[in-house]
């Protein structure tokens, strides 16, 4: 330890004039041409190499003021209070009501994770399921990716109707002249009784497409039942 004290001075003027360096900068400041030496002298104070840039940066532990994700940035350039790269993605989707998807993940970290993502589902660390055409990565673990999967579902708008077969439509149509008063969930339950399965959106899109509305004014064109 005593033998790497003479370099501290040198290391803490170097940090003093930027916040992150990468290994050469730390050569030269130190003056050796060790990578040992100066590991060693980084370690007696404390530092962090980037999750970014393949690493090759380094900051010293009480530089970074991390985000409440844990997270710290310096010209792009990302390090994390949960160190490594892969750690980080772990830490993320765990902590994550609704899981997280690779676009939602790269917003946060400013790089693409694909292929560390690809990684962590194979060692099983993390788990994926596809929703919307979109993989989203959810906790190892069955309770919170279960609870998470459910959140997720809850973020996303509901699936818009499918078009209809032409006959369907028509039996839309021909159900409205004779019970021009009735709500589409009404409709609906008529229809399925006869053989006819449709969803009440489906009913709802095909009155609004033909611009058709149970008003006193389509009663009195239609007559009374």
């Amino acid at each position: 330890m005593a033998a790497q004290s003479h370099y501290l001075p040198a290391l803490h003027k170097l940090f003093r004039t930027r916040p992150v360096a990468l290994l050469s900068d730390l050569r030269k400041a130190l003056q050796t041409p060790s990578r040992t030496t100066v590991f060693r002298v980084l370690s007696s104070v404390g530092y962090l190499a980037s999750y970014s840039h393949a690493g090759r940066y380094y900051t010293l532990k009480r530089i970074p003021q991390f985000d409440p994700r844990g997270l710290w940035h310096y010209r792009q350039i990302g390090f994390s209070s949960q160190r490594t790269l892969r750690a980080t993605l772990v830490h993320l989707v765990e902590t994550s009501p609704a899981g997280q998807t690779h676009e939602e993940l790269q917003d946060v970290l400013l790089l693409r994770v694909h292929n560390t993502l690809r990684l962590l589902v194979r060692a099983r660390e993390l788990q994926r399921r596809l929703f919307q055409d979109v993989y989203v990565y959810l906790s190892a673990k069955p309770k919170p990716a279960s609870r998470q999967w459910a959140e997720r579902q809850k973020l996303a708008p509901p699936p818009a109707p499918k078009e209809l077969h032409p006959a369907r439509v028509i039996d839309i149509l021909v159900d409205l002249l004779h019970h021009p008063e009735d709500e589409a969930r009404a409709v609906c339950q008529r229809l399925r009784a006869g053989g006819h399965p449709v969803t009440p959106e489906q009913i709802e899109t095909i009155w609004a497409h033909y611009h058709l509305k149970k008003t006193p004014h389509v009663r009195s064109r239609h007559g009374r039942p």
